[in-house]
């Protein structure tokens, strides 16, 4: 019976010329991260279940890939609970892993401590296109920073790595999720059901106020609740400074320092940044992950219709690990997503090297083919890219693989040097 040749579904083999395209754009990023400050980590892949079953991770704990135990601590005769059974299972995403790391070597991290993490996470989530069931993540966190100094900078270097990596036009949409429950608390929704309330928020953008409105009342909330909170939303639509006028609205309700610590992080930014994309307060914005606490924002691309990334501050979660909260805030570029708008654009690497090819002839003596060998040598510590290949039958053929592959060059080489 012959083996199945084909990935896992919901995963996929990546061609040579997409990898150009990965190892280039994770070059970017790191050295564009590293400029900023922050430092390269890396985790296991395999996460002790009880971290990744925290209820910190929304609807990605119900997509782990959970591992059996191994060996004498599998007994499958005896076992009547899952826990019986699993006691690891593959990381979601990076930041559970990024907070045990960092309560795991706390002792031994600068405070305020600036990661930077890349590596696969995998979700047992339905694939669609762009989307698979192992995907590489990229992330930089700031742990140990109180101030809107982490927001900013983590936007600042998020935003400069797009724009060298060619993205023009996109958009920072932000928000709070304080604000987000003053919002709530303000209409008269119960506190316990807050969530409930943010999950068709969420839909907004897709149903509409009027689709918002009617999915509020139809969930059980009532009709004055109802009105009140998307009356709060039209009232944004005409406000000439939606801060300002949440900020009268909410007056006793919400935090005193919300308001003015969204606005120092939209105008800081501003202010200071090197890349063509802008700073938008989007009410709206609420992001899945339970564990976020105050500022929460994403990479919108209104041109493609799409995010491209996310992130937030989370200031309880350390705590969960080490019982003493440590501020601590991220964000995360949708590496896969970026990759693909790249290669849909036909991006192509600035700066590639020479890329020659070399064909030599068969039976060629092996005084002339050292002699190929040193040339080839000569070219590669000059800078250029050398690939020696025997010709082909179907030479003709053979070239314009080359040519495809991005060979501008193609020298041929025979037993007699004269014949070249």
């Amino acid at each position: 019976m012959a083996l199945i040749k084909k990935p896992v579904t919901g995963m996929k083999d990546i061609m040579p010329e997409e990898m150009e395209i990965r190892d280039y754009a994770i070059s970017v990023i790191k050295k564009t991260y590293a400029e900023f400050g922050f430092q390269s980590i890396e985790t296991p892949c395999v996460e002790s279940i009880q971290n990744l079953t925290s209820k910190q991770g929304g609807d990605n704990e119900k997509l782990i890939f959970k591992i059996l135990k191994r060996g004498e601590k599998l007994r499958l005769e005896t076992a009547e609970t899952e826990a019986d059974l699993v006691d690891g299972g593959l990381r979601y995403d990076l930041t559970v892993p990024l907070v045990r790391y960092y309560s795991n070597h706390a002792n031994d991290l600068p405070a305020p401590f600036k990661a930077i993490q890349m590596g696969n996470v995998w979700r047992a989530d339905r694939p669609q296109r762009g989307r698979y069931r192992q995907f590489m993540q990229c992330d930089i966190d700031i742990i140990g920073e109180p101030t809107n100094l982490a927001e900013i900078e983590l936007i600042l270097a998020t935003t400069t790595t797009l724009g060298r990596l060619g993205f023009k036009g996109f958009e920072i949409r932000i928000n709070e999720r304080r604000l987000l429950k003053a919002m709530a608390a303000y209409s008269g929704f119960p506190a316990e059901r807050f969530d409930e309330v943010f999950i068709i928020l969420d839909k907004m953008d897709k149903i509409g106020m009027e689709g918002a409105a009617e999915e509020l009342v139809k969930s059980g909330f009532s009709q004055e609740s109802t009105d009140t909170y998307i009356d709060l939303f039209k009232g944004l639509e005409t406000a000439p400074d939606q801060l300002a006028y949440l900020e009268e609205k909410l007056a006793g309700v919400i935090e005193e320092d919300v308001i003015p610590g969204l606005r120092e992080v939209i105008e800081s930014v501003d202010r200071t940044r090197s890349a063509d994309f802008r700073m938008v307060f989007d009410p709206t914005i609420v992001r899945g992950m339970s564990y976020y606490t105050g500022t929460i924002f994403e990479i919108s691309m209104p041109q493609l219709g799409i995010s491209c990334g996310g992130g937030g501050r989370y200031d309880k979660m350390v705590g969960r690990f080490t019982g003493r909260d440590v501020p601590a805030c991220g964000f995360s570029i949708g590496f896969e997503r970026i990759i693909l708008i790249l290669m849909e654009q036909g991006f192509k690497i600035p700066g590639s090297p020479r890329k020659a090819a070399y064909l030599i002839e068969k039976n060629m003596p092996a005084d002339r083919l050292c002699q190929v060998l040193e040339q080839a040598r000569d070219e590669r510590e000059a800078g250029a890219r050398i690939l020696i290949a025997r010709m082909a039958k179907n030479k003709k053929f053979q070239k314009q693989q080359l040519h495809d592959r991005g060979y501008e060059e193609i020298v041929e080489f025979y037993r007699n040097p004269i014949d070249r």
